[in-house]
């Protein structure tokens, strides 16, 4: 198993054909973030008790030549996601990578531990910690509180499964590592603390890398009910993992990976334990995934719906562009082909690419962000919220997004957005610890990607009232932003 993980890391595709490329961009996109004029500060909510990873220690391989190293994380706890169940309870629920579903009040008091896949599920796939696997994403129905309702005590969650469980839908031959699984839960009691009830597997894909996985699952709670869209779960799929999409999944669409996904979970289509909705783009396209609601996506790890029905997505880039795109039933946002604004050079039967270059987007219809930033700035994004809190006025509908490794947060205007013209970003900046300083110098940590840099390994959170909180691995800490002090 070790071996065809270590194995996965490392495919790439056959020897590059010659293209002509111009020059690629020294610095894609010059201007600096400056920072805005907001500050915000930070009080603490809630931290989550410390957690392992399986093998709590690095563990060494020679392969094929190569010596490698299966590390392992020395994350407190590895928090992904908080969201509120939103049934009138003010519950929030927040997910460890490691296994963990953890429930909390909207005060930050009476934590519990909801339910663990660990021992709740026979398939778990620990064993691939600490890369991107784990339990990776959860969602709990709009109906979930309402009695008498089909959605009634109904949640669902995304995670890795080891790679002898159960047949994959897609993809169950190249699955080299693991498999994507999505369960959905049914409460005997959804008022209850700690999960009782029964389960059923509705979805499986195999996976040939332990990166790029299924990621975040989402109702959209801005769909008034009976509308199309409530009660559709969306689920992104990452492109499978290993360097620029060697399978070339995000321009395939034939499988959902590389892809956002949209299912009726309630739903029974022929041959599937959910329905496909009508109005899914590609249901009558031949050959296509009909799941699949968008596509073109490297690494959507979070995505994100505003009251208003709006979907942001974020798109972790490969060595350079991190971008934030808006959700557009059929659009395709061109990984691998171009990254943000820019071409990658990376087209299909070219090889690995040297960087990003100029591109004409009159000569491709793919859909372009609405932001980007390059990795002068940060280098990954993580999660996004347009603010509809109240307890800092000037934030009030802008859209708030964090850089998971240098812990930055960044935001912008979205009242007037057009994929292609980037809005202007700012630097948010944060009270903490008695004085304005970068997060990255409170929370950063030293993690099993490169030992001797900090990582702050940040993510955002969110409630019913739509205020947001700050998330950090190394200290397994929620702190929730409130008004500069």
């Amino acid at each position: 198993m070790v071996r065809l993980i270590l194995l996965s890391m490392f495919l790439v595709l056959p020897q590059a054909q010659a293209v002509d490329l111009p020059e690629p961009l020294a610095d894609p996109i010059p201007t600096k973030i400056p920072f805005g004029d907001i500050v915000v500060g930070v009080a603490d909510f809630v931290q989550l008790p410390r957690s392992k990873d399986t093998h709590d220690r690095p563990v060494r391989f020679k392969v094929e030549g190569f010596d490698l190293e299966l590390g392992t994380s020395d994350a407190h706890a590895r928090i992904q996601y908080m969201n509120p169940i939103r049934d009138g309870s003010g519950r929030l629920v927040i997910n460890d990578l490691r296994g963990i579903l953890y429930m909390v009040d909207g005060d930050g008091k009476n934590l519990t531990t909801y339910i663990d896949l660990r021992t709740a599920t026979d398939d778990f796939a620990a064993e691939i910690f600490p890369n991107e696997a784990g339990l990776l994403g959860f969602a709990f129905h709009p109906q979930f509180g309402e009695t008498g309702t089909s959605g009634y005590g109904k949640f669902y969650t995304g995670y890795s499964a080891t790679v002898g469980s159960g047949k994959a839908a897609y993809l169950e031959g190249p699955a080299l590592t693991h498999k994507s699984v999505i369960r959905e839960w049914s409460s005997e009691d959804p008022s209850a603390r700690v999960f009782k009830g029964e389960s059923r597997e509705i979805f499986r894909a195999g996976q040939f890398s332990p990166h790029h996985n299924i990621g975040t699952l989402a109702f959209n709670h801005g769909a008034a009910p009976g509308s199309a869209d409530f009660g559709m779960l969306y689920v992104s799929m990452g492109d499978g993992g290993s360097a620029y999409d060697p399978m070339d999944y995000g321009q395939s669409l034939a499988e959902p990976l590389g892809a956002l996904m949209r299912i009726d979970p309630l739903g029974r289509s022929p041959g599937r334990g959910y329905g496909i909705p009508a109005d899914n783009p590609f249901v009558d396209r031949a050959g296509a995934a009909p799941e699949i609601w968008a596509t073109g996506i490297r690494h959507a790890q979070h995505f994100s719906f505003d009251g208003k029905g709006r979907l942001f997505i974020n798109d972790i880039g490969q060595n350079h562009i991190e971008e934030v795109n808006l959700g557009q039933a059929g659009a395709n946002y061109g990984w691998r082909t171009v990254e943000g604004t820019f071409n990658t050079g990376y087209g299909k039967g070219v090889g690995v690419s040297t960087g990003v270059f100029p591109r004409d987007p009159t000569l491709d219809s793919f859909v372009d962000p609405i932001a980007e930033y390059d990795h002068d700035e940060g280098m990954a994004i993580g999660g996004g919220f347009v603010y509809e809190g109240s307890l800092i006025p000037a934030l009030k509908g802008k859209y708030v997004l964090a850089d998971i490794v240098v812990g930055r947060l960044f935001y912008f205007e979205t009242d007037q957005l057009v994929p292609g013209k980037p809005a202007k970003l700012k630097e948010l900046q944060v009270h903490i610890g008695g004085k304005v300083q970068p997060l990255l110098e409170v929370v950063g940590y030293e993690n099993s990607y490169a030992r001797h840099l900090l990582r702050a390994d940040l993510r955002l959170g969110t409630d019913d009232n739509g205020e947001l909180y700050l998330l950090t691995k190394g200290d397994g800490r929620v702190r929730k932003l409130v008004a500069a002090p």
